[in-house]
């Protein structure tokens, strides 16, 4: 899971950005508009209601050291949900 920053905006929100999400499981890229500038629950709500409520949890997700992953809501989140957050080294998913 990573982003991809700095796209021109486009759509009727203006989104510059895109989550990257790759489902080892179904072996599919899952691409999410959104903007550079979301917060960490932004990041959790866009998880929630466009992936997590159609798939299910995640088993694992690996990311690298964005703080939006390494802040105090996402450890509780998996903490709570029993999911592994794992990190990679930075510029190698």
């Amino acid at each position: 899971m990573d982003w991809v920053t700095a796209l021109p905006p486009s759509g009727d929100k203006c989104y510059n950005a895109c989550l990257v999400i790759v489902d080892r499981y179904r072996k599919t890229p899952i691409f999410l508009p959104c903007h550079k500038d979301d917060t960490a629950m932004d990041t959790a709500l866009l998880l929630w209601i466009r992936v997590i409520s159609h798939t299910g949890l995640f088993k694992s997700i690996i990311s690298d050291r964005d703080p939006k992953f390494t802040s105090e809501l996402w450890t509780n989140l998996h903490r709570l949900f029993g999911t592994k957050l794992s990190f990679s080294t930075e510029y190698h998913p």
